[in-house]
C-alpha cells in the first residue's frame, strides 16, 4: 500500500525514497510468483492543501476564502487537486512505480467518502466518538484545531525573537517571568511562567504537599491583581518543588498539564482567548481586545505598576509552532469532536506484544507502546475548522419550537436517516425538526486511518476486499508510526475485526548532505524529476519563484540552492536515483542524501551498458541461449570462480531482501558487477574468445550469458528500466516468447548452486599475485610495455592450483606471457640453468611464491640501476633516521609512541623494497 501523497504540490526526494523501497519489495515478491496488489492513491491533506490554495488565491487575486465563499473556494481546491494529483501520478510513473493504476483512488472519492461517513456513524453510535469541551492544539492564524504532527517544537536556549503572523514586530520567547500573588490576609507567593498572558486565566496556585515553605499557606487563597478572583492554594504532586520557587500557577483552560490538575481539584475553566488569539472579557476589561502577545507586554507593565513583577531571566524552552501557518500554537478550550483511544489502544498494543503485528526495526516497538500508553489519557480531536475535507456527518437537531441550546447532535449516513434518528431522540415529528450540519471537517488522519479497507470498497463486501484485505505488509516513514500506522491498526481492528497488515517496515527521515531537514526555505527540497532529467540552476530557482514562499524565504532558498548546486543538477536517470536511495541503510533514524551519490551511480549504469555491449558483441548475432544453463566440463578456474561468485550474490540478495536489508543487497550486486564480472571475468574471457578452442569459447559464451541473465533479474527491483531493456536484448534470439523481466523468476539460491570454496581460495591468491605484479609495474614505470612474468612456486600443492591459472594471471597482470614454475632444489632461481632469464626483477609474493619480471628491452637498464642505487641511499638515510628515532623513543607521549610504531612499519616496508632490488 502506497502512503497516499498529499496533493499539496509535487513529490520530493522523501517520496522518491518511499517509492523506491516499496517498489523494490513489490517487484521482488512479484518475481517470486506471488499475487501482489500495490494500490496508488493521493490524499486530500485538508489543512495543508487549504493553506496552499489560500496563499495562491491571495497571491493571484488578493482575496481570502471568505471573500469568495465556501462553494467557490472548494471549486478552486478541486482545480488544484486535479492539477497536482495528475502531476504526482505522472511522477510516480516516471519513477518506475509498478502500481496497479486501474485501482487509483483519492481520499475524497465517493466510495472512500462513503466509508468515512460509515465509520463516523458507527463509532458515534457506540460512543467511541463524542462531542465535548476539551483542550486542543489551536492555530489562531488558521482558526482551527490542528494535529500533533503539525506542531513543530522550535528549540530555544534562551531569549529569542519569533515572527508571528499578524504581528508587526517579532515576539520574544525563552524568558521565564516571575511575579507575586498577594495572599489573602497578608504576604505573597511568587510564581514563574514563560507565557505571562495566561495569568489572566489562573484559577489556583499549586505547591508540593511536602514543601515546608508553603505548609502555612495550605487552604488559603491568593488574590488575582486584575480582578476579584480568589485563587486557592492547592497541594498536588505534579509540582516539582526544586524548580523555581516551588509554586506553580494553574491555568486549566490554557495548559494541558494544568487541565489535569484542574480536574483533580475541581477548578473552574476560564478561557481568556477568542479564536483569533485576542483577550476576551474573561481576562479582565483592562486587557480585553488585545492580541495575546501584546497583552503579555501590557501585563508586565501592569504588574510592575503594582510592584508585583519580579523580573525575567533567559530560560530554555520548546516553542510549539504550527508547520502550516508558522503561528505559535495555543492550548485552547473549545467544543470539538473526539475519538476515545483507550480500548482501541490496548488492542493495538496487544497485537504487537503477542507477535501478531511485527514492527521493523524492533526498536520502534518500544516507541509504539510509549505512544499508545500515553494516548490513553488524551482522546483524539478529529474535527477541524476548515472547508476542505470530509464534512462531519453530524447535525444539530432542534425542535422548531425550542431554543437552539435545546438541540442534540445526531449523526447519520443520509439526511433522511438523521431526521429519523432525531425524531426518536427528541420525540417530535420530523416536520418539526430543524437540522444544521456541523460546519467542520474531519482530521485528514481519520480518513487515512481507514485507507487499507476503504480503498477496497468497505463497508461493502467487495471482491477486492475479500481478496486483498487484510494485507500483509506496510512500508512507510518512521515519523508517522503513531499518526498513521497506529491509527490504521486501531481502526482496522475496531471496524473490521482484523489487523490491516502483519508487518510494518519503517524508514528514516531523508535529510540533505549536511544533515539538515529538507525545507523549501533552505532550498534543499528537490523534485525527483530534476535529478532524473537534470535541471539548470535557473530552472531550479524558477520553481522557487513559482512556489508559495514569502520574499525573505525565496531569497534564502535561492542562496541555498546556488551554494549547493552552482551548476544545477546533471541528468542522472531514474535507475541511478532509485539505486542510490536503496543503497542507504534506510532503517536508520536519519539518512543524509547527497546528489553526488546519484551521479556516481549514473556512472555505474554506464558500466552496466558497456559490459553488456561487450557480452552481446562476444556472443554474436547467432547465439541462442539454452533453456537451462549447465556446466560443460570445459570450464577454466576463472569460469568456475565467476559462477561461484554468482552463487554468492544470489544467496546474499535472497537473504538481504527477506530481512529488508536492501542496502546490503544493492552493495552485493554492485560489487559483483564491478569487481568480479567487469574487472576480472571480462578481462580473463578475452583470451579464450580470441583463440581457436571452440569448447572453451562456447563455455565462455554460455557463462557470460548466464551471469548477465541472472544478475539482471537480481538487479531488476532496484533498476527496472535498464534491466528491462537489456533483458529483452539479451533474449532477443530466444526460441520462446520473452516475457517482461518484471514477471520473470527472481534468482533463487537453489537454482544457482555453483559455490566452489576451493576455486575461490585459489582466485584469492591470484588476486594477491596480481596486486603485487601491478604494484611492481608501477614502481618500474612500466606503463605501456608488456613484460613476461615468471612465478616460481615452491609448494607443490599451490603449484598445482596456480598452474591452470596462467592465462588468468596473464590477463590480470597485463603481461605478454605468464609461466607458473615449480621450484627445484639445487637449481638456480634464474639465469644460467634456469628457465627464468637473468636480469629479471625479483619480488617476493609470499613464503612460497617468488615473482620474476623480465623487463629486457622494456626499460633502460643503466638508468634503472642508477635509480635503484639512488633509492638505496635514500632508503638507508631514512632507515638511519627511523632507527635514531627508535633509539630516542623513551617518551610518555602516547601520540609519539603511536607514530613510532608507524615508522617501524615503514622501516619494514623500506627494507623489503630495498631487498627486492638487490642483485
Amino acid at each position: 500500500m502506497l502512503p497516499p501523497p498529499n496533493v499539496t504540490g509535487t513529490l520530493h526526494l522523501g517520496h522518491a525514497l518511499t517509492n523506491s523501497i516499496q517498489d523494490a519489495i513489490v517487484r521482488w515478491h512479484r518475481m517470486h510468483g506471488q499475487q501482489v496488489l500495490w494500490l496508488p492513491a493521493t490524499d486530500h491533506a485538508g489543512i495543508a492543501t487549504q493553506v496552499v490554495v489560500e496563499k495562491k488565491l491571495w497571491r493571484e487575486k488578493k482575496m481570502t476564502r471568505h471573500d469568495i465563499g465556501r462553494e467557490k473556494f472548494l471549486e478552486e481546491v478541486w482545480k488544484w487537486k486535479e492539477e497536482k494529483g495528475g502531476t504526482i501520478c505522472d511522477q510516480l510513473r516516471k519513477m518506475g512505480s509498478s502500481l496497479d493504476w486501474s485501482r487509483e483512488c483519492f481520499t475524497m472519492d465517493p466510495k472512500l467518502s462513503a466509508a468515512v461517513t460509515e465509520a463516523f456513524v458507527r463509532l458515534h453510535d457506540e460512543g467511541v466518538i463524542y462531542r465535548g469541551t476539551r483542550l486542543v492544539n489551536w492555530s489562531c492564524a488558521l482558526q482551527s484545531a490542528i494535529s500533533d504532527i503539525e506542531v513543530e517544537p522550535v528549540e530555544s536556549e534562551g531569549e529569542m525573537a519569533v515572527a508571528i503572523p499578524g504581528y508587526r514586530k517579532k515576539v520574544k520567547f525563552g524568558l521565564l517571568s516571575s511575579f507575586a500573588y498577594p495572599i489573602e490576609g497578608g504576604g505573597e507567593i511568587v510564581v514563574a511562567t514563560t507565557r505571562l498572558e495566561t495569568m489572566l486565566g489562573d484559577t489556583a496556585i499549586a505547591v508540593d504537599p511536602e514543601d515546608d515553605r508553603y505548609k502555612h499557606l495550605h487552604g488559603k487563597f491568593a488574590i488575582h491583581p486584575f480582578c476579584d478572583r480568589k485563587l486557592p492554594i492547592v497541594c498536588d504532586e505534579y509540582v516539582d518543588k526544586d524548580f523555581g520557587t516551588g509554586a506553580v500557577k494553574i491555568t486549566p483552560a490554557h495548559d494541558f498539564n494544568d487541565f489535569e490538575v484542574g480536574k483533580r481539584h475541581d477548578l473552574p475553566l476560564i478561557n481568556i482567548l477568542d479564536k483569533m488569539g485576542n483577550i476576551t472579557g474573561s481576562g479582565g476589561s483592562q486587557f480585553e481586545g488585545m492580541k495575546r502577545f501584546e497583552a503579555r507586554e501590557a501585563i508586565e507593565e501592569a504588574l510592575n505598576s503594582k510592584n508585583l513583577f519580579r523580573g525575567s531571566v533567559p530560560h530554555p524552552m520548546k516553542i510549539p509552532v504550527c508547520s502550516r501557518s508558522r503561528d505559535v500554537i495555543e492550548p485552547y478550550l473549545t467544543d470539538q469532536w473526539f475519538l476515545r483511544y483507550r480500548d482501541m489502544a490496548e488492542t493495538a498494543m496487544e497485537a504487537v506484544s503477542s507477535g501478531k503485528l511485527k514492527i521493523i526495526p524492533e526498536y520502534y516497538s518500544k516507541v509504539w507502546f510509549e505512544w499508545l500508553e500515553n494516548s490513553e489519557s488524551r482522546d483524539w480531536c478529529i474535527s477541524r475548522q476548515l472547508w476542505w475535507g470530509h464534512r462531519i456527518p453530524a447535525y444539530l437537531a432542534t425542535p422548531k419550537s425550542a431554543q437552539s441550546s435545546d438541540g442534540v447532535w445526531v449523526s447519520g449516513r443520509t439526511v433522511e436517516e438523521v431526521l429519523s434518528r432525531a425524531e426518536q431522540v427528541l420525540g417530535v415529528p420530523q416536520a418539526d425538526i430543524e437540522l444544521r450540519q456541523d460546519e467542520d471537517v474531519l482530521d485528514t488522519w481519520f480518513s487515512s486511518a481507514l485507507f487499507p479497507f476503504s480503498s477496497l470498497g468497505w463497508p461493502d463486501q467487495t471482491s477486492d476486499l475479500q481478496a486483498y484485505y487484510p494485507g500483509s505488509f506496510l512500508e512507510t516513514g518512521n515519523d508517522i508510526l503513531f499518526f498513521w500506522v497506529a491509527r490504521m491498526v486501531m481502526m482496522g481492528q475496531k471496524l473490521t475485526g482484523k489487523l490491516p497488515f502483519k508487518e510494518v517496515l519503517l524508514h528514516g527521515l531523508l535529510r540533505d548532505a549536511q544533515g539538515r531537514k529538507m525545507s523549501k526555505s533552505l532550498g534543499n527540497v528537490i523534485d525527483p524529476m530534476d535529478v532524473i532529467h537534470g535541471a539548470s540552476l535557473q530552472e531550479l530557482q524558477d520553481k522557487i519563484d513559482a512556489g508559495n514562499l514569502d520574499p525573505k524565504e525565496v531569497k534564502m532558498a535561492k542562496s541555498g540552492q546556488k551554494k549547493e548546486y552552482p551548476q544545477g543538477i546533471p541528468e542522472c536517470g531514474t535507475d541511478s536515483l532509485r539505486f542510490t536511495l536503496c543503497s542507504y541503510n534506510f532503517k536508520a533514524e536519519v539518512l543524509n542524501m547527497n546528489v553526488s551519490h546519484v551521479i556516481t551511480n549514473r556512472r555505474f549504469c554506464n558500466k552496466i551498458w558497456q559490459a553488456f555491449k561487450f557480452t552481446m558483441a562476444s556472443l554474436g548475432p547467432d547465439y541462442k541461449p539454452h533453456d537451462t544453463f549447465k556446466l560443460s566440463g570445459h570450464e577454466s578456474p576463472v569460469d568456475l570462480w565467476i559462477l561461484s561468485r554468482l552463487s554468492t550474490v544470489v544467496q546474499q540478495c535472497d537473504r538481504y531482501f527477506r530481512a529488508y536489508d536492501l542496502h546490503l543487497a544493492a552493495q552485493a550486486l554492485h560489487q559483483f558487477w564491478m569487481a568480479d564480472f567487469c574487472d576480472i571475468y571480462i578481462e580473463c574471457s578475452k583470451s579464450p574468445l580470441n583463440e581457436d578452442d571452440e569448447d572453451a569459447k562456447t563455455c565462455v559464451h554460455d557463462i557470460l550469458h548466464h551471469c548477465v541473465d541472472v544478475w539482471l533479474r537480481a538487479l531488476h527491483p532496484f533498476m527496472p528500466f535498464i534491466t528491462e531493456e537489456l533483458f529483452q536484448r539479451l533474449h532477443g534470439n530466444s526460441d520462446h516468447e520473452v516475457r517482461s523481466i518484471s514477471v520473470s523468476a527472481y534468482p533463487l539460491p537453489e537454482h544457482v548452486q555453483y559455490k566452489n570454496t576451493s576455486v575461490e581460495e585459489t582466485m584469492e591468491l591470484v588476486m594477491k599475485i596480481r596486486d603485487e605484479a601491478l604494484a611492481l609495474r608501477t614502481e618500474l614505470e612500466l606503463t605501456k610495455g608488456k613484460a613476461r612474468v615468471y612465478f616460481l612456486v615452491s609448494d607443490p600443492g599451490r603449484f598445482k592450483k596456480l598452474q591452470p591459472c596462467a592465462s588468468t594471471l596473464k590477463a590480470l597482470t597485463r603481461s605478454s606471457e605468464v609461466d607458473v614454475l615449480l621450484a627445484s632444489r639445487g637449481k638456480p632461481l634464474c639465469g644460467s640453468g634456469s628457465a627464468i632469464p637473468s636480469g629479471s626483477i625479483r619480488r617476493v609474493v609470499s613464503d612460497d611464491i617468488v615473482m620474476f619480471m623480465d623487463v629486457t628491452g622494456l626499460i633502460d637498464t643503466d638508468k634503472l640501476w642508477s635509480e635503484m642505487r639512488l633509492r638505496q641511499r635514500q632508503i638507508h638515510k631514512e632507515l638511519d633516521v627511523l632507527q635514531l628515532q627508535d633509539t630516542m623513543s623513551g617518551t610518555d607521549n602516547t601520540s609519539k609512541i603511536e607514530k613510532l610504531y608507524d615508522q617501524l612499519e615503514k622501516t619494514k616496508q623500506l627494507i623489503d623494497s630495498l631487498e627486492s632490488f638487490k642483485r
